[in-house]
């Protein structure tokens, strides 16, 4: 068999055509062949033959069409069975050589491997081989729609490579004439192809046409000024001038070779405990006299410093302070014995430095404080920063900050931590009032530069152009960052000769700004241009995600690419540096490059698209959060979320241990993004994803953050006049700031709440907003009214026929008649609520309702039953990790055992009660606390 893709579409049987049938069918041929050896989804399949308008029955047609391609392919009347259904999907097997793309890359890779060793009789026939393989546009008999699409502009874009590569072949062998006329053919179809422009330029300069060639430089020139306004590479300017002065050199060009990727780099383990410091630079060279200064500050005992030591690293950015802060760090770690932390304070970063409240915040965590717990006060948070460093032993390294403000507060109070601080300014502040040790980090020397070069590149690949490497390290100032950039691009272009590198550093545009303030974004560019297609435009999506990680299937929603797609191009962007994978499958930028990717993602004149990646990536967010969200709650009324957009693959967590682990993991991101889709023009996707969110901030009683995201919620509804997400984001306003004591706002949220439902017609929005006016009165004493509110819900659950919340709403009635002394009512009330609830399985609501009913009997005096109801009431707020009201509970519980005089049960539960609180920073903790203290004898 046969399979002909570069052109129109063909398939040949023993040298025969193969009719293929309806269009259709060979578009799904052609996507399985794009795809050789491994599995295509179905959900991708029906993207491509259908596109948006995918019929109901689109399985059984692609089934039907595999059908008729395993006829038409078997011929003869037998079925061919190269085409199999796997997982998923279909999976269409070939051989190596029955593919034209395949023989096209061999033919390709085979003359790419003679250029590189100056074989130039065997490149040009390779080349030539290749070349003669294509036909046409790729499938251009077939509509293509988006993927498919973008997978043939792959095929393109190497084929214009082959091109390239063979024109050198053949200005190499001294035939001129020969390929000038197939640039100018490539160079009318793509205009933007400036290493064709110079090989042009050469070519007619070599048969003698010098005004051609000059006006040929102008031509491009004109072309890249008009449809990108950039100006012509270096290299080019480089080339015009040496045509107009008629140097030297340009009868006879040393051949260039492809692209080839560095080998790949490994991520190490994660740290699991407090030990935050990042991996060290393995390229680390020098800095003898640097680290020996740090040493000095240890005093040379083997306790550690005596007294809180600060060193000051400062220098220019891109000079290595964090890779020399890292790198001592590492060496020392042994010494400082209770762990290290760390903190990138970006204090240069465009998106904003790392405020002092949030590095503590970090800090707080990493010493095993629980989000919830830190103080929202900065100075009760300091005070309690330093009060749990003062019998330690830690270093600390504060990494790129601003200006003294911003570290001041991260200083220890007292003990023997020691700090490295790394920074663009002296900070003469800290010199000053902490007196902090100054570090004044210059360039690399000349030999260091050529150490660090030699260990990315190998001795021998330097010693062979020693005088090119001296130029390398000369316009590159000596700067670790740009040194290692350029090492990057020299591995990644092993045939380039390094003479050609330095030319491109020599050049008045390419040179490194040296002395500004790191503004290396021209060193980096040059990473950015190196990358392939669709590695570039990744890294460019990425800048529009909001930080400060993401994983492989973020990535791959904004890319809109499936993750297997995906993940070889984060490779690619980790192995260049590009991207640090800093724990398995979670990626982040280095700050500056974050910087530089948001930046290009800014300038970029693709706006559409970075739209539409904005909408997939919040499309990404919602539909993991929101089945999520009802496997933590389920008990919860759903909203209806936004629909999701059709993607290749969902992989929604199915339990609710899963739906804790990936709450857990993405919570930071998931508020990030609540904040960057409201502002970004995404307003549904604030206020649905703010909702998913709080079914696992609530329950853990992280009250600050539910505030925090359903603000923005409620201003986003508000901003779209999105009435059933005003209504929901006011009630869980009102709900967070009800358990921060801010009652008078909180019921006013809720009466707002309760008036959009009505307009709504939202029986059950409003049922649900009276439930929660009934705990806000109980708390303010209200009984009688929260009675009425009660009584109201549950009409109006009874009127929907929502039996959970009826259910819920007895066991509140029945908890309200108990605190009014009516316990034989309560008791009734509470008991119907369990049988509906068992009958639904509502395990959270039957937890409520046995610790009401626990309450009931032991106002009665039926001590045992109310222990019971208790005991299994915990067993199932455990069940739901529903902590808050398991705490509660066992603070009921200790009551109960401690009227029952067994008082080691009693502290035993409010022990376990006040673990809790202390976790989630209630300060219920201290009433619990006064309880142990009791049985103090």
């Amino acid at each position: 068999m046969r399979f002909e893709l570069l052109g129109p579409f063909r398939v040949y049987r023993d040298g025969r055509s193969v009719p293929l049938g309806s269009v259709k069918q060979r578009l799904l041929l052609a996507t399985l062949l794009l795809r050789p050896n491994e599995v295509v989804g179905t959900n991708e399949l029906a993207a491509m033959l259908w596109g948006d308008e995918e019929p109901a029955s689109a399985a059984a047609n692609l089934r039907t069409y595999v059908r008729g391609l395993r006829r038409s392919l078997g011929g003869g009347g037998a079925t061919w069975d190269g085409i199999t259904a796997a997982a998923g999907g279909y999976l269409l097997r070939v051989g190596p050589d029955e593919r034209d793309v395949d023989l096209f890359d061999a033919a390709a890779a085979r003359g790419r491997e003679a250029l590189a060793v100056s074989d130039l009789d065997r490149a040009e026939a390779e080349l030539s081989a290749a070349v003669r393989l294509w036909r046409g546009a790729p499938l251009s008999d077939l509509p293509l729609r988006s993927t498919l699409a973008r997978r043939v502009a792959q095929l393109e874009e190497r084929r214009l490579l082959v091109e390239e590569d063979y024109a050198e072949a053949v200005l190499a062998l001294g035939a001129s004439a020969d390929v000038v006329h197939r640039l100018r053919g490539l160079l009318d179809r793509h205009p933007l192809r400036q290493r064709a422009w110079g090989q042009l330029m050469v070519g007619l300069y070599r048969i003698g046409d010098v005004a051609g060639a000059l006006d040929a430089f102008r031509q491009a020139r004109q072309a890249l000024a008009e449809e990108t306004g950039l100006d012509p590479a270096p290299e080019l300017v480089t080339l015009y001038d040496d045509i107009l002065h008629h140097r030297p050199g340009l009868t006879a060009q040393p051949p260039t070779g492809p692209d080839r990727p560095a080998p790949e780099t490994t991520v190490g383990p994660l740290i699991q405990r407090p030990e935050q410091l990042p991996r060290a630079v393995p390229e680390f060279v020098g800095r003898n006299v640097e680290l020996a200064g740090l040493d000095g500050l240890l005093h040379g005992g083997a306790e550690g410093p005596t007294s809180g030591a600060i060193s000051v690293v400062s220098g220019m950015a891109g000079v290595g302070k964090t890779a020399l802060a890292l790198h001592w760090a590492h060496r020392v770690a042994d010494r400082f014995p209770d762990g290290q932390l760390y903190v990138n304070l970006r204090g240069y970063d465009e998106a904003g430095a790392v405020s002092p409240p949030d590095a503590l915040s970090g800090f707080l965590e990493a010493l095993g404080v629980p989000h919830a717990r830190i103080p929202s006060d900065m100075e009760a948070r300091t005070g309690l920063y330093r009060s749990l460093l003062a019998s330690r032993r830690m270093l600390l390294v504060l990494d790129n900050a601003r200006d003294s403000a911003q570290v001041r507060a991260l200083l220890p109070g007292a003990g023997r931590c020691m700090v490295v601080v790394t920074s663009r300014d002296r900070l003469g502040g800290l010199i000053a009032a902490e007196c902090a040790t100054p570090l004044t980090l210059d360039v690399l020397t000349a030999e260091e530069s050529r150490s660090l070069l030699a260990r990315r590149l190998g001795v021998s690949r330097l010693a062979s152009e020693s005088v090119a490497v001296a130029d390398i390290i000369e316009a590159a100032g000596r700067l670790p960052l740009a040194l290692s950039i350029v090492a990057a691009r020299v591995a990644t272009h092993p045939t380039f000769p390094l003479s050609a590198i330095a030319a491109e550093l020599h050049s008045a545009e390419a040179r490194l700004d040296a002395l500004a303030d790191g503004d290396v974004r021209r060193v980096f560019s040059w990473s950015f241009l190196a990358l392939g297609v669709d590695a570039a435009r990744l890294f460019t999506l990425l800048g529009l995600h909001p930080g400060p990680d993401l994983t492989t299937a973020a990535a791959s929603a904004l890319a809109g690419e499936s993750a297997a797609a995906v993940t070889p191009i984060l490779r690619e962007l980790t192995r260049l540096h590009l991207l640090a994978e800093h724990a398995p499958g979670r990626f982040a930028f280095h700050d500056l490059l974050r910087a530089y990717a948001a930046e290009l993602a800014q300038s970029s004149e693709r706006g559409d698209e970075h739209v539409a990646a904005r909408h997939r990536l919040y499309d990404h967010y919602l539909h993991s959060a929101y089945p999520a969200a009802r496997l933590l709650q389920p008990q919860w009324p759903p909203i209806e979320p936004m629909p999701p957009l059709p993607v290749s693959a969902r992989r929604p967590v199915t339990d609710h241990d899963g739906a804790l682990a990936w709450f857990t993991a993405e919570h930071r991101v998931l508020v990030r993004v609540v904040r960057q889709a409201a502002e970004n023009g995404f307003e549904t996707y604030a206020w649905q994803i703010a909702w998913a969110l709080t079914t696992f901030v609530a329950p853990r009683g992280l009250w600050q953050d539910q505030l925090a995201i359903q603000e923005v919620a409620l201003g986003a509804a508000e901003k779209i006049d999105d009435l059933a997400g005003q209504a929901v984001a006011n009630r869980l306003v009102s709900r967070a700031l009800t358990r921060l004591g801010d009652r008078t706002t909180a019921e006013y949220r809720l009466k707002r709440a309760l008036e959009l439902h009505e307009r709504l017609g939202d029986p059950i929005g409003q049922a649900q907003t009276l439930h929660n006016y009934c705990e806000l009165c109980y708390l303010d004493g209200r009984l009688d009214e929260a009675l009425a509110h009660g009584r109201e819900a549950l009409r109006l659950y009874r009127l929907v026929g929502n039996h959970a919340g009826e259910a819920r709403t007895l066991n509140a009635i029945g908890w309200l008649l108990a605190s009014t002394g009516d316990y034989v009512q309560a008791i009734a009330s509470c008991s119907e609520a369990l049988d509906q609830q068992r009958r639904t399985d509502d395990r959270n609501g039957q937890a409520a309702t046995l610790d009401s009913l626990g309450f009931a009997y032991d106002r009665l005096g039926e001590r045992d039953r109310a222990a019971n109801c208790y005991e299994q009431a915990i067993a199932l707020f455990r069940d739901s990790a529903d902590r808050y009201h398991e705490a509660e509970t066992l603070i009921r519980l200790g009551d109960t055992r401690e009227g029952m005089g067994d008082r080691n049960a009693a502290a035993a539960a409010w022990r376990l009660a006040a673990r809790i609180y202390e976790d989630v920073g209630d300060p219920a903790a201290e009433e619990v606390r006064h309880r142990l203290e009791r049985l103090t004898p």
